[in-house]
């Protein structure tokens, strides 16, 4: 067996063993405003298999539209889980919704994001009649409503015990518990006596644990990354690992407490989300925090306030130097999409027909996306993956990509070949790159 791939730091790559399983738990349906016609329940069931997701989050239980066709679609594993009806042994699904709370508290206009756990059909069905009382539940997949977020718990929990609430990516800046323009610099400022029913934070596509754990206030808390998709495609772009039984009650028992399974995480490199650095989409100017400091704040292009990122904010409430890793964190692996090497492979800016042709050969002949970017040895994989694909996948393995930081709304630019000197194979000679 060869030995395993070292990733930057010298870590075995990936540090987990083939026997754990992967949740996606933040999603959305076709429901939810800017989401694709395409993300039904069929269809997740068919892209979590491509992905390697043994369990996906539904989204969306609060809409009366989608929580019709998930009790039409889904029936009980026995577990606490669903399935689609039309695979029963494919994926599981756990239900779960995104819900915005805008709020004035402390003064200021508040702008939280949660994702809430439902342990079954009824239960959703609760707390999306609780939610009616008090708001258009049926307006968006991801309803917005006027009072405090604790109080979203409370109701939550009162619906039933078993029930789960997770801040969401709780670092963008617009609609987030930490976020520069909306955010607290605490949690107990947001959540107050509800506080306590608080377990764990969705650390969002431009942060990774290790930037939370510079905070040591957030020591206690399990740090989640779930995708977040708004189509098939993108789903498990980040993801958690666990090694507890596949169950409601497991997995929540793995998240409040991570000695009983929750192994780590699956993250997109930070840079590479859309609000890791400042900046000013509109005039085309990103920053990082020190220059944004140094022009205090402002857009050297319109003199306009800067969106500050994720990075900054985080630089502001730490109170560690970096990297923040306690060893209660568990490790977190950072993978690029399989279709975006794909697309940097064959020289082209976006996922074309071209693209997914490839990607589907791929995965058809080598197993579904997480066993290729994760489990899969070089040697294996060199069978049937075309070499410069190949070479991209050892690249991300090891960390070796250059990242231009998204800002104020803009994806980060990843490449794993542009910037980077020619690979040279054993012998020390140039490795050749053709793609077939």
């Amino acid at each position: 067996m060869p030995a395993p791939t070292k990733a930057r730091g010298g870590r075995p790559f990936p540090p987990w063993r083939r026997d754990v399983f992967l949740a996606d738990f933040h999603i959305h349906s076709r429901f939810s405003r800017a989401t694709s016609r395409r993300m039904t329940v069929p269809e997740l069931d068919r892209w979590a298999r491509l992905k390697g997701l043994a369990l996906v989050g539904t989204g969306d239980f609060t809409h009366p539209g989608w929580l019709a066709e998930l009790e039409r679609e889904l029936v009980p594993d026995g577990t606490g889980l669903y399935a689609w009806r039309g695979n029963p042994e494919g994926t599981r699904f756990v239900l779960t919704a995104e819900v915005a709370n805008i709020f004035t508290q402390g003064g200021r206009n508040r702008r939280i994001h949660t994702v809430l756990f439902a342990r079954d059909l009824e239960v959703a069905r609760d707390i999306q009649a609780r939610l009616r009382l008090l708001g258009n539940v049926a307006s968006d997949g991801r309803p917005i409503f006027g009072f405090p977020v604790k109080r979203l718990v409370r109701l939550a929990l009162e619906a039933d015990p078993a029930s789960f609430v997770l801040p969401a990516h709780v670092w963008t800046p617009w609609f987030s518990l930490f976020g520069a323009k909306s955010g607290f610099d605490a949690l107990e400022d947001c959540f107050e006596e509800e506080s306590g029913h608080i377990r764990a934070l969705e650390t969002g596509l431009s942060s990774d644990p290790g930037m939370n754990r510079r905070l040591s206030a957030l020591d206690r808390y399990t740090l989640l990354s779930n995708s977040d998709a708004h189509s098939p495609e993108k789903l498990g772009r980040e993801a958690n690992v666990f090694s507890c039984p596949l169950g409601y009650d497991a997995v929540l028992a793995a998240i409040r407490d991570p000695d009983r399974g929750f192994e780590g995480t699956i993250e997109f490199f930070p840079e590479e989300g859309k609000y890791h650095h400042d900046g000013h989409r509109a005039c085309g100017v990103e920053l990082a925090p020190a220059a944004t400091r140094r022009l205090g704040g402002r857009c050297p292009a319109c003199g306009r306030p800067l969106t500050v990122g994720v990075l900054h904010r985080v630089e502001e409430l730490a109170d560690r130097p970096e990297p923040g890793t306690p060893d209660r964190d568990r490790p977190a692996v950072h993978l690029v999409p399989l279709e975006e090497i794909v697309a940097e492979a064959l020289g082209v800016k976006s996922v074309t027909s071209r693209v997914r042709r490839e990607y589907a050969r791929l995965v058809a002949l080598a197993g579904p996306e997480m066993e290729i970017l994760l489990w899969r040895p070089l040697e294996e994989l060199a069978a049937v993956v075309p070499e410069r694909i190949l070479l991209g996948i050892r690249r991300m393995r090891q960390g070796r990509v250059s990242i231009r930081p998204g800002h104020d709304g803009v994806y980060g630019r990843i490449s794993l070949y542009g910037e980077e000197p020619a690979e040279e194979d054993d012998a020390g000679r140039p490795a050749q790159l053709p793609l077939f």
